[in-house]
């Protein structure tokens, strides 16, 4: 009936809201707790692309937004352009967050549902792409992902781009009308996340790959039969993207800012063997000791990927096993083994079972133009696509089968059972949350009074992760100094963090407002040299008139120029102090 699929659908979008519904009691003013300061940097991103949209052109691809006077590169950053195009509307009438929690919860369902739709596409009856769909979209490394990594959780676009290849290589449908589709879903990707655009690139070549290795004598035909569509259909998916892209490309790899390398340390992003057994306490069912292991994971909380259970991947090798004869059960189970040893990284673990490095299939790969930048552990998520695929085609096969025997009700629904039954662990529990950091009492009063230019610098203090969402929510100052964890080049054009590259005013001021000063003070020649690298028009911070902060700034530039609520603001009209004495 032409109506179930849309039912499937729908329950996806309940399952997502029953996910999200503590951020939806209040859209605009909760986040996901544990990662503030991711949260914060795509609240500021969406605030940016907004405000350029409402001033009727598009969203500048280097900005001084941040990081003022330097800038950013928004290419380098995952700022979310598509996306935050999109959602202008909800940002600029109910703010940053709200356009957040819709883009976590449509990436929950949107993807379910757009995996669900491939395995229809590719012969899955209704009931095991729907598990497939489930499987993938509530994933737990989609879960953890939806711990701040928005441009990983929105993973809707992976299994359309993957489908398009797949249907242009073995000539499903128009080769040309399908490279047209492909090209628009690669550049969709490129302006929602090129990490995950890269990671997707690598499991269709994965996917290829094995296809032509298990299956030679098929895939020399198609070749020589279908090299001229083929051909047509991937050139114009190319051409497409590179019309969209090349712009914007360009002023990734070649404008202003550009850089090279990674600001992470890319060997250490890797999952661990213990991780793929070990729930954590996101999930429904866990114990205090595995959530314990999972919360002390040698990387961040959104890093925690791996996760599917003992019974799933029991099930899994089992299905591949029995029905490994089965094309689609042979390509699917051999892509997500593949895609699970490029997550293990490239190195011996740190932590757990210790194997050697040399064994490891990254290793090899990783030193290759694009790939030395990508973390190996998300390709968790392309994995888990895989995995669910294989689990629905698997399910299908079993029935099959038992329809040919006298028992075939009770066996197929035994095969049913068994499938739901492997996927039970992976149930989540509602994502916690936590309050938006609204900004201070008087926060756009100061600025009214201040009565600064749009484009002028301001330095806040303190200048990491507050300010971001302060700016965010209410869209001043238009220019700051510092920010937030946004990847930038040093020096040499190595990407690296802002917190590398703090100057010391900046960071003693902040130690300061946090009332634990570290350190020796600038002397008045160091804060005159870092005054005029960023020639601020003034400096903002919030704060009690007479705290140590309070007490160096005025004793540093004279008594507050502003006072508004709890905001206290000092102009600095040539971006210098005058003569004073240090005073903290």
């Amino acid at each position: 009936m032409s109506w179930i699929p849309w039912l499937v659908v729908g329950c996806y979008v309940l399952g997502a809201f029953a996910l999200t519904w503590r951020l939806w009691a209040d859209p605009a003013g909760q986040m996901v707790w544990g990662n503030r300061e991711d949260n914060n940097l795509f609240a500021w991103f969406m605030r940016d692309i907004a405000a350029a949209l409402s001033h009727g052109h598009l969203p500048a691809l280097v900005t001084t937004g941040l990081n003022a006077p330097q800038g950013i590169n928004l290419m380098w950053n995952t700022s979310e352009l598509l996306p935050g195009v999109v959602l202008a509307p909800v940002t600029l009438l109910a703010g940053p967050q709200a356009s957040l929690t819709i883009l976590l919860t449509a990436g929950f369902a949107g993807s379910a549902a757009s995996l669900f739709f491939v395995l229809r596409r590719w012969g899955a009856s209704v009931g095991a792409a729907a598990l497939g769909g489930a499987v993938y979209g509530f994933s737990p490394a989609m879960l953890a992902s939806g711990i701040g990594h928005f441009q990983l959780q929105f993973a809707v676009l992976p299994p359309l781009i993957i489908d398009a290849v797949l249907r242009i290589v073995t000539g499903r449908g128009h080769a040309v009308r399908t490279g047209i589709w492909l090209g628009l879903l690669t550049a969709a990707q490129l302006f929602t996340g090129e990490e995950l655009l890269v990671d997707t690139a690598v499991a269709a070549g994965v996917m290829l790959v094995v296809l032509a290795v298990t299956q030679p004598h098929a895939a020399i035909e198609t070749v020589a039969v279908r090299a001229q569509a083929i051909l047509a259909g991937l050139g114009t998916a190319a051409a497409l993207a590179a019309v969209i892209c090349a712009y914007p490309l360009w002023v990734q790899f070649r404008g202003p800012l550009r850089e090279h390398g990674s600001p992470w340390d890319v060997a250490s992003f890797h999952s661990y063997l213990y991780g793929f057994v070990t729930p954590s306490g996101g999930l429904l069912f866990h114990t205090s000791a595995s959530a314990a292991i999972a919360a002390h994971y040698p990387e961040p909380r959104p890093e925690y990927l791996a996760y599917l259970g003992w019974p799933l991947l029991i099930v899994a090798l089992a299905a591949a096993v029995a029905f490994w004869r089965d094309p689609k059960v042979r390509l699917t189970a051999l892509t997500f083994t593949i895609l699970e040893l490029f997550t293990l990284g490239a190195i011996s673990p740190r932590h757990g079972i210790s194997y050697p490095a040399a064994l490891l299939p990254w290793r090899w790969l990783r030193g290759m133009p694009v790939l030395a930048q990508v973390l190996p552990g998300r390709f968790a998520i392309l994995a888990d696509g895989a995995l669910a695929a294989l689990l629905a085609f698997a399910l299908d096969r079993a029935r099959l089968l038992a329809a040919r025997t006298r028992r075939g009700p009770l066996i197929g629904a035994l095969a049913t059972i068994v499938a739901v039954l492997a996927v039970l662990p992976l149930i989540p529990r509602p994502l916690p949350a936590q309050a938006v950091g609204q900004a201070p009492a008087g926060w756009q009063a100061a600025f009214a009074e201040l009565g600064l230019a749009s484009d002028a610098r301001v330095l806040i203090i303190p200048d990491l992760y507050y300010p971001l969402r302060w700016q965010a929510e209410t869209g001043v100052p238009g220019s700051m100094v510092g920010g937030g964890d946004f990847i930038e080049p040093d020096k040499t054009g190595k990407a690296t963090s802002y917190l590398y590259k703090r100057l010391s005013t900046a960071t003693y001021l902040t130690t300061l407002w946090q009332g634990s000063p570290s350190g020796r003070a600038p002397s008045q020649s160091q804060i005159r040299q870092d005054l005029a690298y960023w020639r601020p028009a003034a400096i903002v911070t919030a704060t009690g008139r007479n705290s140590r902060l309070a007490r160096f700034l005025t004793g540093e530039f004279g008594p507050p120029a502003v006072q508004a609520g709890d905001v206290l603001a000092w102009r600095i009209p040539s971006g210098r102090p005058p003569p004073g004495k240090l005073s903290a």
